[in-house]
């Protein structure tokens, strides 16, 4: 967690606290921490800018960003600018750490979308617009980079509008001039609002200048399109343009204003955060119009009352101080000390830089860190009433990369399921699984570099290196006919001795049935107090078959034996259930069984056809395709895939998805494999029997 604060007035404004919320997103290398790094310098926060390539940006300032020079959690930023203040909630771009922008969303006022001027990665917005859609979040889309683009910004709205539910309406067109060797560089803006012309100047509030006369053809239509657009929810707008009357410039910023603020447009702005180009610009539209404190929890639906109402989104584990819970402030005054609904609050602290600096107080619309209430994470609620999940909590995004993991260091492995407790505390879309049947360990999370990042955290952090494989695939064995088996076990040692004997058919089952036990055993020829035994050793013997693995869908009838009176005991007994079965089953006709999983691809429809080669290509029966719910221009796809095959899966749908691809899968059932794959199967399991010895 990385931030930057300055002195906050604590200004109150009818409607809400006067701290705004926003959170900046866009996809990976979109520029969204250059531009949040000019934004500071624009407010005065910060007298120097920093650079992501050289490591001294204030945002992705943690080691794991560093090291990778991308975000990987929320930066929190709070300033200064036109006597409010403003907290930024940096929201890393890859889509592997989205759990992160989905807690911002859930506390921002507002949000900045930002992206490039390139048409062909349109779609990489697809799940930020479908996430800021669903929670009606007011959101302005900032085109970045526009010093250099080529592309007509008609052409890139047009394109951008086909992954966006919401209205895009252009605020500015650019100005633009040739370069020497061809092309051009846009060097100005027009506002549409003011209708008024400005040149940029790097580092500097941009001049007025006079309007360019190549220019205002293209302000004339733009101007009418943005008019249009939001005459569309104005009847007084659009009787003015029926009648071709000129509005008045004070009801086009109302109409802006309002329906910015109701969720109903998404306001489009140019320009270039590495030149500070637009930035100033950005920072007066959100002033304008970016909602309070209280109307963004009516929109919300979260009960506030006399009380204090604050709402963890980012739990931290930060050394000594224990843990922190980042939570805004939605009601009431919170102070260090404070004991709210059966809660001590162990002090409160605003994010500065890699230190958190102490505070007595919050008041409404405030971001701050609550000390040592190990209940309070993410996505829960604390009041006078208690702790309880917020009723729009965003749920863990499903896993779709893992990693068996083992502790480099045996003695390690005690403090390592409290070291991953806490990641997951931070990071809810990390999970970790105990799997029994292969005696491992898995870590699953959304991507090989999300998982990356853990395991630097765990060495980071924790002094904790782990040593990593795939997970081990949980192959099953059967049989196809059945047999009966006589087993005698015999032992003399001196003193007592050790004596069994029991005899036992072993028949298939359907698939599915699981393991049967049977006692068939009549005249005593096995006392009752040995049967048990028997059974449990049956148990045990068919944990690793003839094939290494756990035999399923078969019964085994124990239907005859005998016994010593004084040598024979619950072990004796127990080593010769072992013994039958492993005498036994090789005469079943045992084959080898394989989970096969449903999975469900999710993609843009451009992407489709590539989506059923990938599968097929891992052995996969294609079931069909439908259009994904909700979300306009994206099918899913379904199919059988052998569990074996679904190693590194996301990384070939995201590489032909431009990153935006996922899946969903679950255990459907098993299914007999033979040949290349078979014999990989048996290998990989006497390998791990050897481990295991």
């Amino acid at each position: 967690m990385a931030a930057t604060t300055v002195s906050d007035t604590g200004r109150e404004r009818a409607g809400g606290g006067a701290q705004r919320v926003v959170a900046l997103v866009g996809p990976y290398l979109s520029g969204k921490t250059t531009l949040l790094e000019n934004l500071l310098f624009a407010t005065g926060a910060i007298a120097r800018k920093g650079s992501t390539r050289d490591g001294t940006s204030i945002g992705d300032n943690s080691p794991e960003a560093r090291k990778r020079s991308m975000g990987t959690e929320i930066n929190s930023v709070t300033f200064e600018y036109a006597g409010d203040t403003w907290t930024i909630l940096d929201c890393p771009g890859s889509i592997e750490f989205r759990q992160d922008a989905l807690a911002a969303l859930s506390v921002c006022d507002a949000a900045v979308v930002v992206c490039e001027p390139q048409p062909e990665r349109a779609v990489a917005l697809a799940p930020i617009f479908k996430a800021l859609e669903d929670r009606q979040i007011p959101h302005i889309l900032f085109v970045n980079k526009m010093d250099t683009a080529q592309i007509r910004v008609r052409d890139l709205l047009a394109e951008l509008q086909t992954v966006s539910p919401r209205k895009l309406v252009l605020r500015q067109v650019p100005i633009r001039r040739a370069v020497t060797g061809g092309g051009e560089e846009t060097t100005g803006y027009v506002d549409l609002v003011s209708e008024r012309a400005y040149r940029y100047k790097s580092s500097a509030a941009s001049d007025l200048i006079e309007m360019p006369a190549e220019v205002l053809p293209r302000e004339a239509e733009a101007r009418r399109e943005m008019l249009e657009a939001l005459a569309e929810y104005d009847d007084t707008l659009l009787e003015q343009l029926i009648e071709d009357v000129a509005p008045e410039k004070s009801l086009i910023y109302r109409d802006l204003h309002d329906e910015f603020g109701a969720a109903l447009i998404a306001p489009v702005l140019l320009g270039a955060g590495e030149r500070e180009h637009g930035v100033r610009r950005l920072l007066k539209a959100l002033r304008h119009d970016t909602p309070f404190a209280t109307a963004t929890a009516k929109r919300r639906g979260l009960a506030l009352n006399n009380g204090v109402v604050a709402e963890c989104f980012k739990a931290l584990h930060h050394g000594h101080a224990g843990k922190l819970s980042l939570s805004r402030v939605w009601a009431g005054t919170l102070s260090d000390g404070q004991t709210i609904g059966g809660h001590r609050v162990g002090g409160l602290f605003k994010p500065a830089g890699q230190k958190f600096e102490k505070i007595a107080q919050a008041q409404p619309g405030d971001v701050v860190a609550i000390a040592k209430i190990d209940e309070l994470s993410a996505g829960l609620i604390l009041s006078n009433s208690g702790i309880a999940p917020a009723a729009d909590r965003p749920a863990p995004e499903p896993a779709v990369y893992a990693f068996a993991v083992k502790a480099k260091n045996r003695n390690d492995e005690v403090k390592l399921s409290a070291a991953l407790h806490k990641l997951i505390d931070e990071d809810p879309s990390l999970s970790v699984e105990h799997r029994h049947e292969t005696a491992e360990y898995v870590l699953l999370g959304q991507g090989e570099m999300h998982l990356k990042v853990a395991l630097d955290k765990l060495a980071g952090r924790y002094n904790l290196p782990l040593d990593t494989a795939p997970p081990a695939v949980a192959y099953k064995e059967t049989i196809r006919k059945g047999t009966q088996q006589h087993a005698r076990y015999k032992r003399q040692t001196g003193g007592h001795g050790q004596f069994a004997d029991i005899k036992v058919e072993i028949h298939a089952l359907p698939r599915g049935s699981g393991f049967q036990f049977i006692d068939k055993v009549v005249g005593g020829s096995v006392p009752r107090n040995f049967i048990p035994a028997v059974e449990e050793g049956v148990i045990e013997a068919i944990k690793h078959g003839p094939m290494g693995h756990q035999v399923v869908d078969m019964s085994v009838t124990l239907y005859d034996g005998g016994f010593h009176a004084v040598d024979s005991s619950e072990m004796s007994f127990k080593t010769a259930a072992r013994m039958a079965m492993q005498e036994g089953l090789p005469k079943c006709d045992p084959v080898l069984l394989e989970p096969i999983l449903k999975v469900t691809i999710a993609a843009p429809n451009e992407a489709t056809a590539r989506m059923q080669r990938i599968l097929s290509g891992r052995r996969g029966q294609i079931l069909g395709f439908d259009a994904r719910e909700g979300w306009a221009g994206w099918d899913e796809v379904t199919a059988l895939v052998p569990e074996a095959e679904m190693d590194g899966l996301i990384i070939d749908i995201r590489s032909q998805t431009q990153g935006v691809g996922t899946y969903r899968a679950e255990f459907d059932h098993l299914q007999e494999v033979s040949g290349r794959s078979a014999d990989k199967a048996i290998e990989q399991a006497k390998a791990r029997a050897g481990t295991r010895g």
